[in-house]
C-alpha cells in the first residue's frame, strides 16, 4: 500500500485536547477535502471492491437514515470540487459516482474522504445502526455493528462510567443544524490509514495520525451521523 500523507495537520487540531474535547463546528463543515483526497479516494475504492465486508455494513431499518445523510452530504459538497447532478456527481479528481439511493453509503463512500457511522436511539443509547468505514484505527467494523455507544467503546481505557454518561448526553444533546467536532492524535509506526489491528512492532513511531471528528443531528430521522476525517503526517513531536 502507498504511503498517503497530509502536507500539515489542520491548524485547529495541532494541540491535543482533553477527552471528549468537543467544540460547535459551522453547519456545512463536517465533510471537508484537502490535497490527499485523490489519493485516499482510490484507496477507499480499492478497499470498498476488495473488503466490502470489513468496511460496510448497514441494518435494513437504518436505509432511511442512510439516504437522509447522503442528501445532506450532496447539499454541502464544495461546488468549486464537485459537480452536482440528478443522478450522479463529477468529483475532484475527475471520477464520476453514480448516486445510488439504495446503497447510499457505498455511494458516501465513494464520494467523500470521510469515513460515516450512523447511530439510532434504541432505548437509553444510541446503537451504530449503519457505517462505511475504510480506515479504522485500531478497531474492526463488525465488532462494532449494532451495538450501543457503551459497548462500542469497551475497549477504550478512557472512556470510564463518567465519560460515557458524558458522550450519550451530548449525543442526546446535538440539534439539527449545530454539529459539533473534536479531534484525537496518536503516535504510529505504519502509515497505512486501513488499521483494524495496530501494527505492533519494536520500531519506531514515525507518524502522527489525527482524525477530525465531527458529529451531527439528521433533522428528519433524527438519527446522528458521527464522521471521521482521518490525516496522516511525519511525526509531530
Amino acid at each position: 500500500m502507498a504511503v498517503i500523507l497530509q502536507n500539515a495537520l489542520p491548524d485547529e487540531m495541532l494541540q491535543p485536547q482533553a477527552l471528549p474535547g468537543v467544540s460547535p463546528c459551522a453547519a456545512d463543515d463536517w465533510l471537508r477535502v484537502d490535497e490527499a483526497y485523490a489519493a485516499q479516494m482510490a484507496y477507499r475504492a480499492t478497499l470498498m471492491a476488495e473488503k466490502p465486508d470489513a468496511v460496510l455494513w448497514m441494518s435494513p431499518a437504518a436505509l432511511p437514515a442512510a439516504q437522509e445523510v447522503l442528501q445532506e452530504a450532496l447539499g454541502i459538497l464544495p461546488p468549486l470540487g464537485f459537480d452536482v447532478q440528478r443522478d450522479h456527481v463529477i468529483c475532484p479528481d475527475g471520477r464520476c459516482v453514480v448516486l445510488d439511493g439504495d446503497d447510499p453509503l457505498h455511494t458516501l463512500g465513494h464520494l467523500v474522504q470521510q469515513d460515516i457511522c450512523v447511530l439510532e436511539k434504541r432505548g437509553a443509547e444510541h446503537v451504530l445502526t449503519a457505517a462505511i468505514v475504510c480506515f479504522p484505527a485500531n478497531w474492526r467494523l463488525a465488532d462494532k455493528v449494532d451495538r450501543p455507544l457503551s459497548a462500542i467503546h469497551d475497549p477504550v481505557a478512557e472512556y470510564d462510567a463518567d465519560l460515557t454518561r458524558r458522550v450519550q448526553r451530548m449525543f442526546n444533546g446535538v440539534r439539527a443544524g449545530r454539529p459539533l467536532w473534536r479531534f484525537n492524535r496518536l503516535s504510529y509506526v505504519d502509515a497505512d490509514l486501513h488499521q483494524p489491528f495496530r501494527k505492533a512492532s519494536g520500531d519506531i513511531e514515525k507518524f502522527t495520525r489525527s482524525e477530525r471528528q465531527c458529529i451531527l443531528r439528521l433533522p428528519r430521522t433524527e438519527a446522528v451521523v458521527f464522521t471521521i476525517h482521518t490525516h496522516v503526517v511525519p511525526k509531530i513531536g
